[in-house]
């Protein structure tokens, strides 16, 4: 592997971690602050996808569809939480696992009968069309660097939201101690509810991004929600910086592995053998970082709770 494609490729791991961070933020702080464990999470990832790809098309504008498809994920958001979640805070997370994986199935076939089964393409913007040049020689896509650039303005916006606001304030001493939270006066249940819409929205903010990148299609929420609870595990459960951070080692390993997996191997395999044991490598790579890390650090690199 050369030099310019090993920076191409860690590039790419971290515009994915940029994404894993905007699925994951939201994540962790409903997990962190309403012990809710919610695997519907990735399938607001993908309606975030759907509806700026649906808004793009009607209004012949991406940056249209953009902006209007943010609101609407933060509506889809508060809808699932009225209409199914808060009825589950009660619950055990069994059922919090049972109910949020049977509206994953039930979106996850509505977006098919509504845009059907086949994957939606989304123009790149074309102010973000060609590339820039990394290096003599090089160049990367711009879109990609666009969305690195607005990953890390949301994650620096959402930093200074939890550490330096009142609310944020409130999110942290929630997500250590919520029924303290409630006695002093909060409505706890209203700021469980701002999270969970918040989160919903970074989610389909991601999927909005991701849209021009991968193929809209049913279930690519699904994938990336293993990922994310990967990186609020290793990053700490209701940590925004641990999950950061996390996201990005996440992304980078994950891309890097699948990249250089086969090429090591091939040092000692022949390449048939190679190319089939790197690729099966390369998917475990990120749980072996998770366990190795949690072997070092059980509650995460940036603990909330023991902080």
């Amino acid at each position: 592997m050369t030099t310019q494609l090993l920076l191409v490729q860690a590039l790419n791991g971290l515009q994915l971690g940029i994404l894993l961070f905007l699925v994951a933020a939201g994540l962790t702080l409903v997990f962190g602050v309403m012990d809710f464990i919610n695997l519907a999470h990735g399938v607001q990832y993908m309606l975030g996808a759907y509806l700026g790809a649906a808004l793009a098309a009607a209004t012949g504008s991406f940056w249209l569809g953009l902006l209007l498809a943010l609101p609407a994920a933060l509506a889809a958001g508060l809808l699932l939480e009225v209409l199914v979640f808060r009825h589950l805070y009660a619950r055990d997370h069994l059922a919090q696992v049972l109910a949020t994986f049977g509206v994953i199935l039930f979106l996850n076939e509505g977006v098919k009968v509504v845009f059907g089964a086949a994957p939606l393409q989304v123009a790149i913007p074309p102010v973000l069309e060609g590339g820039i040049e990394i290096m003599p020689g090089l160049q990367y896509p711009l879109y990609r660097v666009a969305v690195l650039v607005a990953g890390l303005a949301t994650g620096g916006l959402l930093w200074w939201l939890v550490e330096r606001t009142r609310i944020g304030m409130l999110v942290r001493a929630g997500a250590t101690n919520a029924p303290m939270v409630s006695a002093l006066g909060v409505d706890i249940n209203r700021l469980f509810l701002l999270v969970f819409a918040f989160g919903a929205m970074l989610a389909g903010f991601a999927g909005v991004l991701a849209g021009p990148i991968f193929s809209v299609e049913p279930g690519m929420g699904d994938n990336v929600l293993i990922l994310a609870f990967v990186v609020i595990v290793i990053g700490g459960i209701g940590s925004i910086r641990g999950a950061f951070i996390a996201a990005l080692l996440v992304g980078l390993i994950d891309t890097l592995g699948k990249s250089l997996a086969p090429d090591l191997l091939r040092l000692v395999l022949d390449p048939s053998a190679a190319r089939q044991a790197g690729a099966a490598l390369a998917s475990m790579l990120v749980y072996v970082a998770m366990a190795a890390i949690l072997a070092f650090r059980p509650a995460g690199l940036f603990p909330v709770r023991s902080s």
